[in-house]
């Protein structure tokens, strides 16, 4: 009589969904090219993040471009052009912070966590359109610099320095993903200009970290902009003799510590629902 009483209740007893670990870690590819397609319409973003560092170029391009940077070994038309390729592809990456912090105010970080989408997916799915987004504005900097301002460099190196910056945008893209994750609407614009001001102007992308104090040299060393800004140096032929190894494994070193940071969040979110 036990054994059938048992077995009745486990007859009608309701079935559970339950997530496959195989369906949950695996990367949603339509989600990932929605999001990106979604970012690269936003018109005004686009706009105000391709433009500040073109006439940025522009302008102190055109006046210092023809002297020779002796820190690097390049003209000033190819330190700043550089700089300003690394100040744009941090801006779009770093602007992703908004859009997630929009999400969350709307509760659509909520319905996402009720999906199969992993934390390692919601990550890349973000990671990926930052990506989009900063290699169209590295592509118009280093254009504009060639085709207006006439910037000399073999196309060996300009493809080095603008596939190095990149893939050194990574880390700051994992910033923004920590910003939309932790911020409020209200505190993520105060956040997002002293993240993205900071990591500019210690980091060296404003101005050249050679005419600027001793101090601010030693702590640009501990930022991602400052080895953003010199992996392109570096991939563009500029002095050194650890050459692009030295910036890739510090920003790697940021890209995994910041990514494990992301995830465990993702994951201490969804076990809540």
């Amino acid at each position: 009589m036990t054994s059938t009483t048992a077995t009745t209740n486990v007859a009608t007893a309701p079935d559970r969904p339950r997530t496959s670990p195989t369906v949950r870690g695996r990367l949603p590819f339509r989600y990932v090219a929605l999001e990106t397609v979604r970012q690269l319409r936003n018109v005004k973003a686009m706009v105000f993040t391709f433009a500040i560092p073109v006439v940025m170029l522009l302008v102190f391009g055109a006046a210092y471009g023809s002297q020779l940077d002796q820190a690097t070994g390049l003209r000033y038309l190819t330190v700043t052009t550089l700089q300003m390729a690394s100040y744009g592809a941090m801006m779009a990456a770093l602007g992703q912070a908004f859009a997630i912090v929009t999400e969350r105010s709307i509760g659509w970080n909520r319905q996402l966590r009720v999906t199969p989408l992993s934390g390692w997916g919601f990550m890349v799915s973000k990671l990926i359109a930052a990506m989009a987004f900063a290699a169209v504005s590295i592509g118009i900097t280093v254009t504009v610099s060639v085709v207006a301002l006439h910037a000399s460099l073999d196309a060996g190196h300009w493809l080095a320095a603008a596939v190095g910056i990149w893939c050194g945008v990574v880390p700051f893209a994992l910033i923004a993903i920590l910003i939309g994750q932790f911020a409020g609407p209200s505190f993520a614009q105060p956040l997002f200009m002293v993240v993205f001001m900071g990591l500019a102007i210690l980091g060296g992308l404003w101005v050249p970290l050679s005419v600027m104090p001793n101090w601010m040299g030693s702590v640009a060393h501990l930022l991602p902009s400052y080895w953003l800004n010199r992996i392109g140096q570096m991939g563009a032929g500029a002095t050194g003799s650890t050459g692009m190894l030295e910036p890739a494994l510090v920003l790697t070193g940021w890209a995994v510590a910041l990514a494990a940071v992301i995830v465990w969040r993702y994951r201490r979110d969804a076990a809540r629902r």
